[in-house]
């Protein structure tokens, strides 16, 4: 079975002050959508679904997921923060949808494969695509038990930072044989003149290096996953329900299937470049990287037709 490729596309990316998963990026239009639909196709991936909000459901189908329809099957699934168990009820408070995991979880109905699940507005690289279907190919992702095997598509820290603010990554602990052995979500992570912190609580920063490994919401998931996800959610909303601004977040419950036994997660670290449009002033730098891959003959100059 060929993997799906899940992009979480629901957010209208409130610190960069627009629909930034639309933006053009690519000489010739593209956005950063389009080279990780065009890396996943090229690895093997036979499906795409985007993970979107009913909102703008006609424009980003006319913008976006027409321009594939003749080289991958696509789909899409709607993140609503009515999407909840039975015997909960949304929050009067509530404003916003429940995170990654949430996002991810609103999939659940389009996806019968193992897939990746990445952010519509990260630049992941060809080699994370490739890396991602050898994994599934060699990994026994359609086993019937509950165990989960996952997989991660690892970047350096400093290589993943913005010069414009603070940014949210997950630190990862790896085991010597590769495998990951929990993950810290860091939200406000700067750089530093040596390394990085996290400024979450500014009387106590978090120091780093720069060379942790970090998530950078590049899985590989089994379809198990979404049953562990229907078995996990209630457990969180009993904590977080009350909380308007908590996020469900797909490290916190990666992390919570690797300390239960019930998940394994094979780390990949990437030769690929990230980037990122985590602010309007970050766009240049990835519209500047993009031309030179595409210079390089990575890329052509036009993807689609």
């Amino acid at each position: 079975m060929k993997p799906t490729l899940v992009i979480l596309a629901a957010g209208m990316g409130s610190r960069y002050g627009g629909l930034k998963q639309m933006d053009a990026v690519g000489p010739s239009g593209e956005t950063i959508m389009d080279y990780s639909v065009y890396d996943a196709i090229r690895a093997g991936f036979g499906k795409v679904v985007f993970v979107i909000r009913r909102d703008f459901e006609q424009q980003f189908r006319e913008q976006i997921g027409s321009r594939y329809a003749s080289a991958i099957a696509v789909d899409y699934a709607f993140q609503d923060k009515n999407d909840l168990p039975s015997g909960y009820s949304l929050p009067p408070d509530r404003e916003k949808p429940w995170g990654t995991a949430h996002a991810i979880r609103a999939a659940r109905h389009c996806v019968d494969t193992p897939f990746a699940a990445i952010n519509a507005d990260d630049f992941y690289g060809r080699d994370a695509f490739a890396q991602l279907a050898r994994f599934f190919a060699k990994s026994d992702c359609r086993a019937a038990d509950k165990f989960i095997p996952c997989a991660m598509v690892g970047y350096r820290l400093d290589l993943t930072l913005s010069e414009n603010g603070s940014v949210a990554r997950g630190i990862c602990d790896i085991s010597e044989s590769g495998k990951l052995r929990s993950v810290t979500e860091m939200t406000k992570i700067v750089r530093t003149a040596n390394g990085a912190e996290n400024r979450e609580d500014p009387q106590n920063p978090v120091l780093l290096s720069g060379s942790e490994l970090v998530s950078m919401n590049c899985w590989g998931f089994p379809v198990q996953l979404f049953a562990a996800l229907e078995e996990r959610f209630p457990l969180w909303l009993d904590e977080h329900i009350s909380q308007p601004k908590a996020e469900w977040y797909i490290p916190f419950v990666v992390d919570a299937l690797v300390h239960q036994g019930s998940a394994d997660v094979s780390v990949l670290p990437t030769e690929s470049s990230w980037f990122g449009v985590t602010y309007r002033e970050d766009k240049p730098h990835v519209v500047d990287a993009i031309r030179k891959l595409v210079a390089a003959g990575e890329y052509p100059a036009k993807l689609w037709p």
